[in-house]
């Protein structure tokens, strides 16, 4: 505990950055899991093959969404430096 407390300021940042970085890609995989369940969930209650590929799309836009943000966020941070 006296450690991270003694620490420098520098020190700090490149913690927090980190921390940041990690909680930004356990989002994205949350994210990915979301997407996932969804899809499969819109698939299975699919009365066409209509419906299962517009499931399979939903899927594949929630995807890009999840990387695209944390693409987005990872961006902010290097700039923030």
């Amino acid at each position: 505990m006296e450690d991270i407390q003694s620490a420098t300021p520098a020190t700090k940042s490149k913690l927090t950055k980190g921390f940041l970085y990690f909680t930004t890609s356990l989002q994205q995989c949350c994210r990915y899991i979301k997407a996932f369940l969804v899809g499969q969930g819109k698939k299975m209650t699919a009365r066409s093959e209509e419906e299962a590929t517009q499931a399979d799309m939903l899927k594949a836009k929630m995807e890009v969404d999840a990387a695209d943000a944390a693409e987005n966020t990872k961006k902010r941070l290097d700039n923030s430096s």
